[in-house]
């Protein structure tokens, strides 16, 4: 019987490895997996590699995972905003890498990786800082870089149901970069409010098949 359900997030992230490389969902705190940062905060993996669209709020979640000097580098596209003190002081003082992608491109490069693409050409980015040194070609009159795809080691998302196979829907905007994260880790953890029984999901609604999802914790 297939059964991808864990008790507890301490339980479903207790393999995350030092030096991992971590995708986390969410646009903002929205659709942001807060219980299963909190308990990688707790398990205690440090050399990470954080894959997430922004770089904290306040110091909770994700700011919290940073506060806690448990992450070496971020990719992400949107590093500053009013409440990112947190990656603000570590990048200034050094003690953060930062990898700064635009956000279509973050989009693209996790889809790309998800999918088994060796690389994409995208215009976003031609003839900026963000194109130095990478591969540039001319299609069709407009100046392409060459981007390669982001993979992980680890998923963590947040959905709002699941079933025991991993079949996952979301709510609203908390959908965001869940889906496409699932598909580009090794192992993806989702976070749901709710597991229901197989059968309950209408399959029309189904974002993430459990094909994608391995371990489903309930929150």
């Amino acid at each position: 019987m297939i059964d991808k359900t864990v008790q507890t997030p301490e339980q479903a992230l207790a393999d995350v490895f030092d030096g991992a490389t971590v995708m986390i969902g969410g646009f903002g705190t929205a659709g942001q997996p807060a219980e299963l940062i909190d308990a990688l905060i707790a398990q205690g993996a440090k050399d990470l590699t954080v894959i997430n669209n922004n770089a904290g709020n306040g110091e909770t979640g994700l700011a919290a995972l940073l506060k806690a000097r448990r992450v070496r580098r971020i990719v992400c596209s949107f590093p500053r905003q009013s409440d990112s003190q947190v990656f603000d002081a570590l990048y200034r003082a050094g003690d953060i890498e930062l990898e700064l992608v635009p956000q279509g491109n973050l989009s693209a490069r996790i889809q790309a990786g998800g999918a088994g693409l060796g690389a994409i050409f995208t215009p976003t980015a031609a003839g900026t800082m963000l194109a130095e040194g990478k591969e540039t070609r001319r299609i069709d009159g407009r100046d392409y870089v060459l981007e390669l795809p982001l993979k992980a080691d680890f998923a963590l998302i947040k959905a709002h149901q699941g079933d025991r196979w991993g079949n996952l829907v979301y709510r609203k905007a908390a959908r965001n970069f869940g889906p496409i994260m699932a598909m580009a880790a090794q192992v993806c953890i989702a976070q749901v409010s709710t597991v229901v029984p197989l059968g309950t999901l209408d399959p029309e609604q189904v974002v993430t098949p459990g094909i994608f999802v391995q371990r489903l914790v309930q929150i």
